[in-house]
């Protein structure tokens, strides 16, 4: 399928750019004319991979996190969101619900659950000390 349209980000693992990274994506697939759910799942679910990069991926601790996006012909949207931290030892157990590794916080361990629940598809590549990549897919409008 042929990319119409891309871009990249990249912006420090600071909590108040969470907000930051929504309005990015939204901006930037609101040529599509998405619908108000449309719109909000993706913005949903580009908020939780943000937060776990920041409270997950680097733990505490400066880093980056980085987001490419492309639109695809017939409204296909991929948003790749993407952090160089601490990596996950078990994808598999991670996107299980109510798993967290932060226990010491109020975490409710939803956040991959949350974005399989707003994304047509959500992948998820990691290793440990590597850093983290999450992938979400989402059609907007129909099938062109």
């Amino acid at each position: 399928m042929k990319t119409v349209n891309e871009m990249k980000l990249s912006f420090p693992s600071k909590s108040c750019n969470e907000a930051f990274a929504r309005s990015a994506v939204s901006a930037f697939i609101m040529n599509l004319d998405p619908t108000l759910n449309e719109l909000s799942d993706l913005k949903t679910a580009v908020s939780e991979a943000v937060t776990n990069c920041i409270v997950h991926g680097y733990r505490r601790r400066s880093g980056t996190v980085y987001i490419s996006g492309r639109i695809l012909e017939g409204g296909r949207v991929t948003v790749k969101i993407r952090d160089k931290g601490c990596g996950i030892a078990d994808v598999a157990q991670a996107m299980q619900p109510l798993f967290t590794t932060a226990a010491d916080e109020e975490r409710a361990g939803l956040g991959f659950a949350v974005m399989q629940s707003f994304c047509d598809r959500v992948r998820v590549r990691s290793a440990p000390d590597k850093g983290t990549t999450v992938t979400l897919e989402k059609q907007i409008g129909g099938d062109e």
